[in-house]
């Protein structure tokens, strides 16, 4: 066994408390439906989150910390995972839209943004988008960083 699958890369255990803060966000109402499990087994194959790790991380995603992106890019693919997720039923709630500004700030949006920003992705997820049109969506929102 090579000394690299001993300890797991940094990379590695942000695409975990990714994957997690996911997973969090599926279980908002207490259960998984199988769109939401499509989407997180589609989420975790492109994250690199093995098999025995996502029956852990489903089974308690509180045992997982959330380490926040450095890149602005690797931010908006974050948020973009999470509304995704969050508004996958196109159901915007009240606690849902609280949820996502919190998670808006916890992923590094400055404060007075975050509501604009998360406006414009609930806005966006509603029509059935890709990333890139996202990326260009959040960017109008948070002109501060590029």
């Amino acid at each position: 066994m090579p000394i690299s699958d001993l300890y797991p890369t940094g990379l590695h255990q942000q695409n975990i408390g990714h994957f997690a803060a996911i997973v969090k966000l599926a279980l908002i109402d207490d259960k998984i439906d199988e769109n939401e499990l499509a989407l997180l087994k589609r989420l975790s194959c492109s994250l690199g989150i093995h098999k025995n790790e996502f029956k852990k991380i489903l089974k308690n995603p509180e045992n997982y910390p959330v380490n926040p992106p450095v890149s602005y890019h690797d931010r908006l693919e974050r948020l973009y995972d999470l509304t995704r997720m969050l508004f996958l039923d196109k159901n915007p709630t009240i606690d849902k839209v609280s949820v996502m500004n919190r998670v808006a700030v916890g992923l590094g949006f400055p404060i007075e943004n975050a509501r604009s920003v998360v406006k414009a992705a609930i806005k966006f997820f509603l029509k059935e988008p890709d990333f890139e049109d996202f990326k260009k969506m959040i960017k109008k929102a948070n002109p501060m960083q590029h």
